[in-house]
């Protein structure tokens, strides 16, 4: 069905960024149209689930053209899902950023820039076209390069660098395969693709051009052995930053990967062995990396590699229920890693440290506060009923249908490495007795802050917390919902016949 709406919450975050550059030098007016618009962006992303829900997929053929000639933005339950969840996101950071951003970092520009990031990310869900997928991760790229250097501390530009590095690479390779794949099709829309290369002969080309895909978005998606850029630069940037790129930025990744290879490539028996490999490496070396980490946003940065396993694991099984698995713990992953960041901006700000060696006593001090930052805590353990749960047990599900008994262990091993990692953090910075720290000049501390900015951070991490106490005890529907956005990545017939209009 066509629909020229469903480009509405790509349209209107551009709008908001171009509504605050025009107050630039009015921080306090930036911080209010940044969160109004968001919460309006919430609104349009849920009335597009809504829409797709109940009329099926939504399309949408810029300048009139027919596809597969023209740009396609295509709205299934799948990319209206990751567009509300990116709004979710953007709203607890906006909220958050009122508190924790400090004006210096709002003259540079930053609330434009973070509405111009998510922008991006809600074009890369919706495009059906791959050449402008490339062109919504170059936004992306772009704007989370000027977030990272914000500031311009020395730890800040060093990881940046880092991060722009092998992003780059692997928008070159990304760029490689669409080259090769227009080559052999002579199309770049991702439901004609789906037919023309089932049809091509050269079935070697073929498979070399699906690994170019596979080692483009397994760096943006930050698994084994293209992962190194995450931990080096994740922890750099202020918390609010952290978060939206522990939350969404690997994500997206994650879901150009989940759409190529059910769509436009279909997996053999060898593919699908190198992504299960991936996968289950990728889960030990993010676990291992955490496990030996002292700095709070550290253990988070390598735990969003470990995790980024399970999901990829869902693809590597390869069946109905463990792309169900894979897309159930993608929606808990994006809410739980952003307030986990949240979470470590909010207790630096009483603390002025991220070590684990140094912190301690919290619990003590913030009973209610610890309460709340337990939820996210152990909602990313899979303590059941919280939301990490389900997910792994529809990912283990399908493994034991496939017979795969390893991957059956490295996800348990994964399970086992996240509790064993968060209770030593709970352990260090919760419970143990915590030493006085001596006060740093340069930061400014909890106490010192404005009730308005004080309740800003707590309700963001309170907001996303709910979000994530609703996915664990609302499982069934969001179980529902993930089977089926899971048969239909399996079967895309109907996405096909909605783009192309047969």
């Amino acid at each position: 069905m066509s629909n020229p709406y469903i480009v509405l919450p790509v349209i209107f975050q551009l709008f908001v960024a171009v509504v605050l550059m025009f107050s630039w030098n009015r921080k306090n007016l930036q911080k209010l149209i940044s969160v109004i618009g968001s919460l309006i962006a919430l609104l349009i992303s849920l009335l597009l689930l809504l829409k797709v829900n109940q009329d099926g997929i939504q399309a949408m053929q810029a300048g009139g053209w027919v596809a597969p000639f023209g740009i396609t933005f295509v709205a299934d339950t799948f990319s209206a899902l990751l567009v509300l969840l990116t709004a979710i996101a953007g709203l607890a950071v906006s909220v958050f950023s009122v508190g924790s951003i400090r004006n210096a970092r709002i003259k540079f520009g930053y609330f434009p820039i973070l509405h111009l990031l998510i922008m991006g990310l809600s074009g890369a869900f919706l495009t059906g076209d791959i050449f402008n997928l490339y062109v919504w991760f170059e936004i992306i790229i772009i704007s989370s390069f000027v977030l990272l250097t914000i500031g311009g501390e020395k730890a800040q530009i060093e990881g940046a660098i880092k991060y722009v590095t092998m992003n780059l690479l692997a928008s070159v390779i990304f760029l490689t395969a669409i080259a090769i794949l227009y080559g052999l099709t002579g199309s770049l829309n991702m439901a004609d693709l789906s037919i023309q290369v089932a049809a091509v002969e050269n079935r070697g080309l073929v498979n070399v051009t699906a690994i170019l895909f596979l080692i483009g978005f397994g760096i943006k998606s930050a698994v084994f052995p293209l992962y190194f850029w995450l931990p080096a630069s994740y922890h750099t940037p202020p918390p609010a930053i952290s978060a939206i790129f522990g939350g969404l930025l690997t994500k997206v990744g994650v879901y150009a990967l989940l759409r190529v290879f059910t769509l436009i490539f279909i997996p053999d028996e060898f593919l699908t062995w190198v992504i299960s490999i991936m996968a289950m490496l990728t889960i030990l070396t993010g676990g291992l990396g955490a496990l030996i980490q002292n700095n709070m946003r550290k253990v988070f940065s390598y735990l969003i590699i470990c995790h980024i396993g399970f999901m990829l694991a869902g693809l590597g099984i390869y069946s109905a229920i463990a792309i169900a698995g894979a897309v159930f713990y993608l929606v808990h992953d994006i809410m739980v890693k952003t307030n986990l960041f949240m979470v470590s901006g909010l207790i630096f700000k009483f603390k002025g440290t991220y070590s684990m060696r140094l912190l301690g006593g919290f619990y003590k001090e913030q009973p209610l506060l610890s309460l709340l930052m337990a939820i996210p805590l152990f909602s990313l353990v899979g303590i059941p009923p919280l939301s990490g749960f389900w997910g792994k047990l529809l990912l283990i599900k399908g493994a034991i249908a496939s017979s795969n008994i390893l991957m059956i262990a490295f996800i348990i091993l994964g399970s086992f490495l996240t509790l064993f990692i968060i209770a030593k953090l709970w352990a260090a910075v919760f419970w143990k007795d915590g030493a006085e720290l001596p006060r740093k000049k340069h930061i400014k501390y909890f106490e010192e802050l404005k009730p308005l900015k004080k309740k800003a951070m707590i309700g963001s991490i309170a907001f996303l917390s709910v979000i994530s106490l609703g996915i664990g005890f609302g499982a069934e529907w969001i179980m529902r919902l993930s089977m089926t956005i899971a048969e239909n990545l399996m079967d895309p017939t109907p996405y096909i016949q909605a783009v192309l209009g047969i």
